[in-house]
């Protein structure tokens, strides 16, 4: 009996969290985020187990990211507590490859990032089904916010081409808005969803940051729910 309820089972709902270091999450751990996460699981890159519960740090399997000591609370972990609360039934699965103080063109379509990126996700996808991808990135890229919208639709066609998801749903996010020279690039990136379709953005205000860049804890919390809220929205759409 049991095998044929394994076998019955729905696909594990899987997304892609890529970034620099907001992403790979610089934020203490705090007791409140050190539980798995309920119905949720994270890709090890490991042929005998691909996958466990999902538990802080979330980039501790990137390919690309710096040392496993830098590695702590980022908003994917909000995120996936939401997607699962939301999605209730659901098994969602986590693929987190982030690298901090990476550039937009670092993740140009086939350079070492966004192939890396790639491949992990087309091994996890064995196990699921690919819902949607949620970015952070553009502190390194907030003195050229000009030539960033250009950059990142040709990521995100990319990514759509690639996985053969046209529609594929892609949420962004601001930057912290502790400097005002990142204020630019916080306005520019809103037009994201003018400017591809079944895209997001989410916003920063009421957050804080530990270094006038990094989100503190509580931040990175909020942030993973309204990357949530915005890929519910576009799932809906779907």
């Amino acid at each position: 009996m049991k095998q044929v309820s394994e076998s019955k089972q729905e696909p594990m709902e899987i997304y892609l969290c890529i970034g620099q270091s907001n992403m790979a999450g610089r934020a203490p751990i705090e007791t409140q985020d050190r539980d798995s996460l309920n119905n949720v699981f994270l890709f090890t890159n490991d042929e005998n187990k691909p996958w466990e519960k999902a538990a802080n740090p979330l980039n501790k399997y990137s390919t690309v990211r710096k040392h496993i000591d830098m590695q702590k609370l980022g908003p994917s972990y909000g995120f996936a507590k939401t997607m699962a609360q939301s999605r209730q039934g659901k098994r969602i699965g986590l693929v987190v490859n982030a690298k901090g103080g990476t550039s937009i063109e670092e993740w140009k379509p086939g350079d070492t990032l966004y192939n890396e990126a790639v491949n992990q996700t087309k091994k996890a996808l064995k196990h699921g089904v690919l819902k949607g991808i949620i970015w952070h990135q553009g502190e390194t890229n907030a003195s050229r916010y000009k030539a960033y919208m250009p950059k990142i639709t040709e990521l995100i066609e990319s990514l759509r081409k690639d996985f053969n998801a046209p529609n594929l749903p892609f949420v962004a996010g601001q930057l912290s808005p502790d400097k005002p020279q990142r204020n630019d690039f916080n306005q520019m990136i809103l037009e994201l969803p003018t400017k591809v379709k079944n895209t997001g953005v989410i916003t920063t205000e009421n957050t804080a940051t530990i270094d006038n860049t990094h989100f503190d804890s509580a931040s990175q919390r909020l942030l993973g729910e309204r990357y949530a809220i915005e890929m519910l929205k576009l799932i809906s759409k779907e």
